[in-house]
């Protein structure tokens, strides 16, 4: 369900997270883990903990704050544990779809969380399917869950290195066992996955290391590509099960939006990247203003940049709403009406008569940023002059990153001018492919799809979102 305080930003993918301590409070590091996540999925989440010999799981949709309680926590005893947060990018909306799956197995119990997305899916869900399996949701990760319960090996370590090349696209895992949580990343690394010494001993995985410092953890380090990496209390075992693809298809938007400021990612601050996207796009579009403006949060720190470069002061302009969040209550009509000034409020003292430049992250469907340039003209700024961190989105992504189609993106329809048109600002300018690498440091080694057409991994079917729902309505 979209309400009108959706902004048209790409969607976070989803967070993932695994613990193995030394205590039987795995479930409660995963609350506060998760927490620390929930940025990157708000629709639903879920903790699934095992004691050595059981595992117990409570998910449903909602924030992490909703889902979890005393009430909800107290049963979720036990060592290890995984956990998720999830907004959807294969299956739609709903607690059937959520994570973590867990199923009992000839093994013992297993249960798995996903970041990312198979683009092999519906060939993995009709071979499924044709063996007689049964499945009850929709989403990649059940298939991912049903084939590595039937995997043939003797430990859950070797089911995996049988069953990894099979599963084309972005994959990141934590897996629970009985007595032990293993994380894997997918050959090309799209999607991040990072691990860390909790201060008992165990040991912790999750999508941002701005989850692993929420939990105090140390030796803090990245999952490879390709590696499996198990942890049982105090041991840690790594195994590198598939050769890195050269090169590595990291996403590139994990610096330019999804990840929190404080995160890092292959090395390196988002925060300071995001600072020198700003200082490159002021490199290229450069223009006579009075106040440089972000559009929060994730722009902050390249509009700091980019008035560091241009000369042209900072301040705060729009201050948004952070507790909007997604809503079953119907707004008004002329609520409704009012759509993005409902997220966001302007400090009119800092525009009224004012050349503004207005710093966002990116530009998907169109329709945040011309309400923003409006809501600007509205609170007195005689220039609103856009500019965008990162190129023109003209391709869907495949691996985790809900954009829409194709044909949903503005900038694969409408030509440059065609699109200041369209938003109504005065100018508009977005970083180049070039200076947005430069910003990150690297010339290669990410996957820029989005902005380029070219996938790292040969693209076959254009899939949906819902495309397994109608068969499970």
């Amino acid at each position: 369900m979209k309400t009108p305080f959706d902004n048209d930003s790409p969607r976070e993918e989803c967070g993932v997270l695994a613990i193995s301590s030394v205590n039987h409070d795995a479930a409660q590091l995963s609350f506060f883990g998760l927490f620390a996540l929930q940025h990157r999925g708000q629709e639903a989440a879920g903790i699934a903990v095992a004691d050595g010999k059981q595992a117990r799981l409570h998910k449903d949709v909602g924030l992490v704050g909703q889902v979890f309680t005393p009430h909800t926590l107290a049963p979720l005893a036990g060592q290890h544990a995984i956990g998720h947060t999830r907004y959807s990018t294969t299956g739609a909306p709903g607690a059937r779809n959520a994570q973590p799956f867990l199923v009992e197995t000839i093994h013992g119990p297993l249960a798995v969380a996903h970041n990312g997305n198979l683009v092999n899916a519906p060939e993995l869900r009709e071979e499924l399917l044709t063996k007689g399996f049964g499945l009850t949701a929709s989403s990649d990760t059940e298939v991912i869950t049903l084939m590595l319960a039937s995997a043939g090996g003797s430990s859950w370590e070797t089911r995996l290195e049988r069953t990894l090349p099979a599963w084309q696209g972005a994959y990141s895992l934590v897996v629970l066992a009985e007595n032990r949580v293993i994380g894997v990343r997918d050959p090309w690394g799209f999607r991040p996955l990072s691990l860390g010494r909790l201060p008992n001993g165990g040991w912790a995985f999750a999508s941002e290391t701005c989850a692993l410092r929420t939990l105090d953890c140390t030796e803090i380090s990245e999952v490879q590509p390709g590696e499996i990496v198990t942890a049982q209390g105090t041991e840690l075992i790594r195994k590198q099960a598939q050769i890195p693809h050269v090169p590595q298809a990291r996403c590139t938007f994990e610096f330019v939006y999804f990840s929190r400021p404080d995160s890092e990612w292959d090395n390196r601050s988002v925060h300071s990247v995001r600072q020198r996207l700003g200082e490159q796009l002021a490199h290229e579009a450069a223009i006579d203003a009075d106040v440089v403006v972000p559009v929060p949060d994730s722009s902050i720190p390249a509009a700091v940049g980019f008035s560091r470069v241009s000369g042209i002061p900072y301040n705060d302009g729009l201050i948004k709403n952070r507790y909007i969040g997604r809503t079953f209550i119907e707004p008004t009509q002329s609520m409704r009406a009012k759509g993005v000034a409902m997220k966001f409020n302007t400090l009119d003292e800092n525009l009224k008569g004012k050349r503004v430049i207005m710093i966002d992250d990116s530009l998907v469907r169109g329709t945040t940023a011309g309400r923003l340039v409006a809501l600007l003209r509205d609170a007195g700024a005689t220039e609103v002059h856009v500019r965008i961190t990162c190129p023109p989105i003209t391709h869907a992504c495949h691996f985790g990153v809900d954009m829409g189609h194709d044909d949903d993106l503005i900038s694969s329809r409408l030509a440059l001018e065609e699109l200041r048109k369209e938003i109504g600002c005065d100018s508009l300018a977005f970083l180049s492919l070039e200076g947005m690498m430069k910003a990150v440091g690297k010339e290669d080694g990410y996957c820029n799809a989005c902005f380029t057409g070219a996938y790292p991994i040969t693209i076959t079917k254009r899939l949906s979102k819902g495309m397994f729902d109608q068969v499970l309505a």
